[in-house]
């Protein structure tokens, strides 16, 4: 073989070989970091563009956008506990690239501000994002918002306490509900308690192992994660994990445990519930209540589904809720025509 030929193959190879070879390092060494990459990635390839806005000078929210507003209303998208404005990619996916989707970090989460003197109980929750639709102008027309776990619980009193910015809403598996069934999840807690080792909440890991349990109780579909990857997912949260456990008390103290349930009675905008059947951290059965309550509600189950319904079946709720706001827009229509 020519010696060029040779060296050409040799320099390709190398080529190749070095980010195979970075690739695998992060895999193995640093797969927290292989996490955030993954994340950056799926803003790029889906249009989702990250900013950071200011209220009172002094508080910073960060959040992810696509679109601009139009005639349809944006949709504002809040995420559960520990969570993040990237738990929303799975759904934005299947979602059209002319909707206007606002997705933020909640008081306290990845790049908003995180202060020991903030409230972080669900109504001042509320109040900050408040601040943050009023600080990007998204309240200049009617949106709907979209809530999951503690982020539904979030959005439900959002509705009630300023329904002139809601337009129509979506609560999955929303928190902040009595339950006449108790989930796996409560009974674990009970049994945290009454053996006083209420450092080890289940949606708080802090061992590959503990994180895999977290996935099980959260996740009717199993996964199959590589022990690096729970490891990357455990480091990522260490850091914040004295935040989530103040967090998680606040929420679950008598101020806040019920907050959806004593505000659904003021909720006017039709609203569309989704939960998963098989759900083991808040029970189905507050979609009923929530039907019960609320005039104009909408509520679908989904069979073979957990908790995690975003990452469970991301397709099937994107869909869920462009046919709830296309139903909307037709029975508005109807409305003007009349």
């Amino acid at each position: 073989m020519d010696l060029d030929v040779l060296n050409m193959f040799v320099i390709a190879g190398g080529t190749l070989a070095i980010p195979i070879l970075a690739f695998v390092a992060s895999f193995l060494l640093w797969p927290s970091a292989l996490i955030r990459i993954y994340y950056w990635y799926w803003r790029r390839a889906l249009g989702m563009q990250v900013r950071y806005v200011n209220y009172d000078d002094n508080y910073q929210f960060c959040y992810s956008y696509r679109g601009r507003s139009g005639y349809r209303p944006s949709i504002l998208m809040l995420h559960g506990f520990s969570g993040h404005k990237d738990m929303w990619l799975s759904i934005v996916k299947f979602l059209p690239k002319n909707l206007h989707l606002v997705c933020v970090d909640l008081p306290g989460h990845e790049g908003t501000t995180r202060s020991a003197l903030d409230d972080y109980s669900i109504m001042g929750q509320a109040k900050r994002v408040h601040q943050f639709v009023e600080c990007i102008k998204l309240n200049k027309r009617p949106f709907h918002l979209v809530g999951t776990s503690m982020g539904g619980n979030v959005a439900g009193v959002y509705a009630a306490q300023y329904p002139e910015d809601v337009c129509s809403l979506t609560l999955i598996c929303p928190a902040g509900l009595p339950s006449f069934t108790d989930s796996k999840f409560v009974k674990m807690l009970r049994e945290l308690k009454e053996s006083e080792r209420t450092d080890r909440i289940p949606l708080i890991p802090s061992t590959p192992e503990e994180m895999a349990d977290m996935l099980k109780l959260c996740s009717y579909v199993r996964f199959k994660v590589p022990q690096q990857i729970l490891q990357g997912l455990v480091d990522v949260r260490i850091p914040h994990n004295d935040f989530y456990r103040k967090l998680f008390l606040e929420i679950v103290d008598e101020k806040s445990r019920h907050s959806l349930h004593e505000n659904m009675n003021k909720i006017k905008a039709p609203t569309q519930v989704i939960w998963g059947k098989q759900d083991q951290v808040l029970d189905v059965s507050g979609a009923d209540i929530l039907a019960s309550a609320i005039p104009d509600c909408h509520v679908s189950i989904l069979e073979n589904c957990g908790h995690t319904v975003v990452v469970e079946r991301p397709r099937k709720t994107a869909n869920l809720i462009l046919e709830f706001l296309a139903m909307l827009h037709s029975t508005g229509n109807s409305k003007k025509q009349a």
